[in-house]
This record gives structure tokens, sequence and C-alpha cells, in this order.
């Protein structure tokens, strides 16, 4: 696979795939830009090479996607436009579509260090169907095809996959940073090594635990996944948020294995958008009306010691429900514990990052993935239609 930097790009229409796929808030302006920001040194060394630079992302999911090209302001991605122009300190150029003639003609009459952002990818149906005459009109637009969006190489899509058949193509900086960093410690891990795994649903996460048990010293599970294991176990958990379907496939995972920790006390309440009273309780003495919210002070003490001993540690997914104030001091703690530890520490998915932004800690990690999903997807060994892609067809350039 090439990267950007063993290419000449000078004058060239240099089509970039980014993940610009941002949180707004109530006033329609970007309120987390993380991800554009971590895709800026691509951004700005192809500007200090005379690129003609064309961006292309997508954002959220327009409900009238595929309805006859029914093209609208929905999702537009102008608030995204705008605070790249701020953050670059450029104007930054909007097609009002990623495809069709009128984009032909801007791209066509860019100039070097000039930028277009294209619209919304997923106005058009078939970008998620990896449509290969819709990944051609997208190649129509550059001469050579660089993908910086790690963050949606799990993804056959069009913009991300189908692409690489009609233009040559190469790694952004930051995917390659991205594959560089995971590639350590998928492949070649420091030990003790230790996995911090949270979130909601433990079926997107089974591969990835299953895939940790079998390297690392230590998986430490939080959140609401860990529910369904307790729940598994025979743990009372009262009305805490549990996947039901998922058992027949936990046992796969070896449960009672030592290197799994479990919380062993919570943050219970029966109102879980906190604004009720709450209380401390060990695991198993929750009550039948009550739900566990968060890792109570024992599990937070005992995480601790257990990232403390590490080398190396991976962490995706937050310990509770962190996006209230009465129930973010497990996947704080956690946080903490972690930046006082001398391991090599990696972490992502959004929820996590953003939780991590907001309170000023990003810079004390020693790296943090812009993906979620695709983060666990790589490490847990599964097939990134996105990188593949590169890795295929080698072009002269």
């Amino acid at each position: 696979m090439k990267m950007l930097k063993d290419i000449d790009v000078k004058n060239k229409r240099v089509l970039v795939r980014v993940d610009f796929n941002v949180t707004l808030n109530s006033a329609g302006q970007v309120f987390d830009d993380f991800r554009l920001r971590a895709t800026l040194p691509t951004i700005q060394y192809l500007k200090t090479q005379g690129a003609k630079i064309i961006l292309m992302a997508h954002f959220g999911r327009p409900p009238d996607s595929g309805k006859s090209k029914a093209i609208n302001n929905k999702l537009s991605l102008k608030p995204i436009a705008e605070k790249l122009s701020e953050l670059l300190n450029q104007e930054i150029k909007l097609a009002p579509d990623c495809v069709g003639e009128t984009v032909k003609t801007m791209a066509q009459e860019l100039k070097g260090g000039e930028i277009l952002l294209l619209e919304n990818l997923r106005w058009h149906a078939e970008e998620e169907k990896n449509n290969a005459e819709f990944a051609k009109q997208l190649a129509a637009l550059g001469e050579v095809y660089v993908n910086d969006a790690f963050a949606v190489s799990h993804r056959a899509h069009a913009s991300v996959a189908a692409i690489a058949q009609f233009l040559p193509g190469v790694a952004g900086l930051l995917l390659t940073k991205e594959i560089e960093n995971l590639s350590r410690t998928r492949d070649n891990p420091s030990h003790p090594l230790v996995a911090i795994i949270g979130g909601a649903k433990i079926s997107t996460k089974i591969k990835l635990i299953q895939s940790f048990l079998n390297k690392a010293e230590d998986v430490i599970l939080g959140g609401a996944l860990a529910n369904t294991i307790l729940h598994a176990q025979g743990v009372a958990i009262g009305r805490s948020f549990v996947e039901g379907g998922i058992f027949p496939e936990l046992k796969n995972l070896k449960l009672t294995s030592t290197k799994i920790h479990l919380p062993i006390d919570a943050v219970l309440s029966e109102d879980q958008k906190g604004a009720g009273a709450f209380r401390i309780g060990a695991v198993g003495s929750t009550g039948e009306r009550e739900l566990i919210l968060d890792i109570g002070p024992d599990s937070q003490k005992l995480f601790a010691t257990v990232i403390a001993q590490a080398k190396m540690i991976i962490w995706n997914g937050p310990m509770g429900l962190f996006e209230m104030k009465s129930f973010d001091g497990g996947t704080m703690a956690i946080a903490q514990a972690i930046i006082n530890s001398d391991a090599y520490s990696i972490v992502g998915g959004g929820e996590t990052v953003a939780f991590l932004e907001k309170l000023g800690f990003i810079d004390k990690f020693s790296f943090v993935s812009t993906g979620g999903g695709a983060m666990m997807e790589f490490l847990s060994g599964e097939p990134m239609p996105g990188i593949e892609a590169l890795e295929e067809k080698i072009y002269d350039l």
C-alpha cells in the first residue's frame, strides 16, 4: 500500500475521503471538531505540495436518500465547511452536490492549494451500496484518490472501496497513523496488556473481547455490556439494560477466566435521567426497580490497580451513563487511572473520545483513534474494505 508522501501531487486534483461525521449543537454549528482537526495534517500537506484538494464526506443519514435523487438541505455539510474554513483560515468552496456536471466544473477550475468540499455523499443511496457507477462519477472529479477516513474504512461504500477501481489510491497521513498505532496493539503489543471495553451493547464487541482474551493479561468490562454478562451469571441487575438474545454467543467467551474483571459495586438509581436519588451498592444488591448506571468506587479502585500494572492499554467505551453528571464518575476514574500510568495508551470510540475532549484529556493519551466500530473491527482482525482496496491495486504514480 502506497502512502501520500510516496507520490507527487503538485497541480493534481486530489480526491480525499475524510470523516467529517461530527456533532452539531442546537444552533446547527459544529460542536465537536476532533475529527476535523485529525484530518488537518493531510489537508495542510496537500496545500504545501500545491495540490488541488477535493474533500468528500458523509454526514448522518438523510431521510430521503435514494428517492429519485431527492437532494435538499437536510444534513448539508455547510456548517462543516464553515468550521473547516475557520480551522484552516481559508475559504472552503462547498459544492451543491457530490456528483454532476456543475460539481465536475468546480473541480476542474480549482487552482493549487484551493479546497472544494463535496456535499453529503449519503444524499445518494448508491454510496452505501458501494455502487460502481456512482464511484466512477466521484473518481471523474480527481486524478488521485486519498483515503484519510479510517473511521469508515470498515465499510464497503462507494467512496471508500469501489472508487479504488477507477483512480490510483494512497493512504492519507491520518489513515497511515491509525494503521501504524493499531497494528502495534493488534500484532505486537507490549505486556502486560490491559484492554478496557465498555459501552451499551456487548453484541458489537464480542469479537473484540475474545481477541483480547487471547493476548491480553487483563480485560476490564464496564458499562451496560457488563450488565448483560452479570445477568447471564445469575447476578441481580434490576431493570438494567440487557441484550437477551446474545446469551448463546456468550457461551463462546470464557466468562470464568481470571483475566476478566467485572464491576463489584455500582451506582444504582431508579431514574436513568439522573434527576432522582441514587445510591452506591454491591453488584448483586440491585433492587427490582433499580438500574446499574455506573461502576462504583470499589470497582474504580480495583480497575485502577489493574491499569497501574500495564505497559500497554487499549480503551473503547464508557463505564456508565456518562452523559449524566451523576453517572460519569466511573468513566472519569478510568481516564485518570490511564493518565497516571506509565503505559502506552490508545483510546477510541466516539462517545469516549467526546467525553475526553470535554475534560481536556485528549493530549494525555499516547494515541486517540478517530474510529469506533472501525477500531474494533481492525483490532479483531476483521476485513477492512477501505484499506484492502488500497492494498489490492498498485498504480505507478
